[in-house]
C-alpha cells in the first residue's frame, strides 16, 4: 500500500510493525521507517496523514543530536544516502521518513513525564487528588503548571492501553540502576526540551520515552519530544482552566469524539479538512522546533 510515496521494502526482514513506525531489520542494525499513519484511542484510522512520518522522523532525529550529551541514543544515520548499499534501491522512499539505528533490547516501561495537568492525570486529579499516586496540591485546574514536573512510569502494553506503575515496580521490573537511570533523563531531557520548545512558542505538557540496553548501556531509543508522543500547546493560547489548543493529533480527537465514533475499530474516515488541519499541526510543531522547513 502506498504511504504518501512509502510502501513496504522488498527483499528486506520486516522486523517489526506498530501502528505507525515499521522496523526492517538490517543484521546487525535496524531501520526505522516512519509511515504517515495516525492512531487514535489505540486504532490506526484509516487516512494518512501527509508528511507526519516525515515531522516524527526528522524531529526525532533533532532531538536525538540535541540530548546526547544527557544520555547516549540508538541513532547511526537519518540521511538515507548514507544508508548500506541494500536500502539504495528505496533511496527516495526513505529520504526525510527514515533513521539508521543500533539494536537494543528495549526495556518494558513507557518513561512518562507531566509537567501540566492534563489528559488523564486531569482526570485521576478530579477523582483522587492525586496522578498516578503522587498526591498534588489541592484546587489545581485543569492544564495547571505543576511545582514540579512528576515522573508516572507505565508499563509497555502490546495490545490495548498501557497501565501506570510505581517507580518502586518500575525498579522491580529493570533493576534499581537501571530505574534511577532512565527516572533522571527522562526529567532532565524534559526540562531542557520544555524550556527550548518554551522559547519558541510551544509548551510541552507531557511527553513519553522509551530506552533500551546496548552492550548494558541504557540509551534512548524510539522517538522524542514528537507530537504523537507528547501534548504541545501554544505558549499564546494558554489559559489554565482549559485544555488549550494543541500542536498534535488532539485535532483529530476531537473530531472523532464529536462524531460519536465508539472508539473500537473499524474507525470512521476523516474529513480532508481534519486531515489537512491535522497535517498543519504537525508542520507547525516542527517548524517552530527545528527551525527550518521540513525536507
Amino acid at each position: 500500500m502506498a504511504e504518501s510515496g512509502y510502501r513496504q521494502l522488498d527483499g528486506i526482514p520486516l522486523f517489526r510493525q506498530g501502528k505507525v513506525r515499521d522496523v526492517y531489520d538490517l543484521g546487525d542494525a535496524l531501520l526505522i521507517v516512519a509511515t504517515d499513519r495516525l492512531s487514535a484511542f489505540d486504532v490506526v484510522l484509516p487516512d494518512l496523514i501527509p508528511d507526519k512520518g516525515k515531522v516524527l522522523n526528522q524531529l526525532s532525529a533533532f532531538w536525538f543530536r540535541r540530548f546526547q550529551g544527557l544520555i547516549p541514543n540508538h541513532l547511526i544515520a537519518d540521511d538515507a544516502v548514507r544508508f548500506p548499499a541494500q536500502l539504495q534501491p528505496f533511496l527516495r522512499m526513505l529520504a526525510g521518513r527514515s533513521m539508521l539505528v543500533r539494536k537494543t533490547e528495549p526495556l518494558p516501561v513507557e518513561c512518562v513525564v507531566r509537567g501540566y495537568l492534563a489528559g488523564s492525570a486531569w482526570k485521576d486529579y478530579q477523582r483522587t487528588g492525586t496522578v498516578c499516586g503522587i498526591r498534588l496540591t489541592e484546587g489545581l485546574a485543569e492544564a495547571a503548571q505543576l511545582p514540579e514536573p512528576i515522573f508516572t512510569p507505565s508499563t509497555k502494553a502490546q495490545t490495548g492501553h498501557d497501565e501506570n506503575i510505581t517507580v518502586g515496580a518500575m525498579a522491580e521490573l529493570i533493576g534499581p540502576e537501571h530505574a534511577r537511570q532512565v527516572k533522571e533523563a527522562s526529567l532532565s531531557i524534559y526540562r531542557d526540551g520544555q524550556a527550548y520548545a518554551r522559547e519558541r512558542g510551544i509548551i510541552i505538557a507531557d511527553t513519553k520515552f522509551e530506552f533500551g540496553l546496548f552492550k548494558g548501556r541504557v540509551m534512548l531509543i524510539d522517538e522524542v519530544l514528537t507530537p504523537d508522543s507528547s501534548r504541545f500547546w501554544s505558549v499564546a493560547d494558554y489559559r489554565p482552566g482549559s485544555s488549550p489548543p494543541s500542536f498534535d493529533k488532539q485535532f483529530c480527537r476531537d473530531y472523532l469524539e464529536r462524531a460519536g465514533w465508539d472508539k473500537q475499530p473499524p474507525a470512521p474516515r476523516l474529513p480532508a479538512k481534519v486531515i489537512e488541519g491535522t497535517r498543519q499541526r504537525y508542520l507547525e510543531a516542527f517548524q517552530r522546533l527545528a527551525g527550518r522547513e521540513l525536507s
